[in-house]
């Protein structure tokens, strides 16, 4: 076999079994890359099957459509973010160091794997622009904020937070995390000067207030 022949790397056709949680991997990170440079609507079938080096028909093996991907992308997504914030903060026992334990746990997960931010960029975008998406999603929205609302139950428990505060408290920690991962997750510096001074400000470290 000639030289000019070993350097075609062979597409993947319907995989043997051995071979399906592999190739599974495949689709799904070549599909959250794609999804995170273009978007829904811009990623095509040819291309999601390009990015995972599958054919078209190995893609369609795995998943019905496209939006069936992108929701097992998206799911796979938020199980991959939530285990580890979920692992993070199961070592601290007040509000405020589980909160400070989940957003190291939000700089580690970026730096492990920068596409898992991209691709929560570009979901927010989608939901506004593709109401099929939107509708999709809604379960996976709901899992979260059950995530952010057992986080602030257990300020209440401690007595960090008010019970008449819970929904303020539970948007604070829902706009700092979606910010923290969009707003500075190409910069692993100025993320964790974003999350010092987060902390800094709940502890009273950097902000004093005064009368008015």
């Amino acid at each position: 076999m000639g030289a000019s022949e070993t350097a075609v790397p062979r597409r993947r056709g319907r995989p043997p079994d051995t071979d399906s949680a592999a190739t599974r991997t495949a689709i799904l990170d070549g599909a959250r890359l794609l999804f995170g440079e273009r978007g829904y609507g811009a990623a095509t079938n040819k291309d999601l099957a390009a990015a995972a080096g599958v054919t078209t028909g190995a893609l369609y093996h795995y998943v019905e459509s496209k939006l069936d991907l992108y929701v097992l992308v998206h799911t796979d997504m938020q199980t991959r973010i939530y285990r580890g914030f979920q692992s993070a903060e199961a070592s601290e026992r007040t509000f405020l160091g589980k909160l400070s334990a989940v957003l190291d746990a939000a700089q580690k997960i970026n730096i492990e794997d920068p596409s898992l931010a991209k691709f929560v960029g570009v979901v927010r975008a989608d939901v506004r622009r593709y109401p099929e998406v939107a509708e999709r999603l809604a379960v996976a929205d709901t899992a979260r904020e059950d995530f952010f609302l057992d986080l602030v139950e257990v300020g209440v428990s401690t007595g960090e937070v008010r019970r008449d505060d819970v929904p303020a408290v539970r948007e604070f920690v829902r706009v700092i995390l979606v910010g923290l991962i969009e707003g500075t997750s190409e910069s692993p510096d100025r993320q964790r000067r974003a999350i010092d001074s987060i902390m800094g400000v709940l502890r009273g470290q950097l902000v004093q207030p005064v009368d008015d």
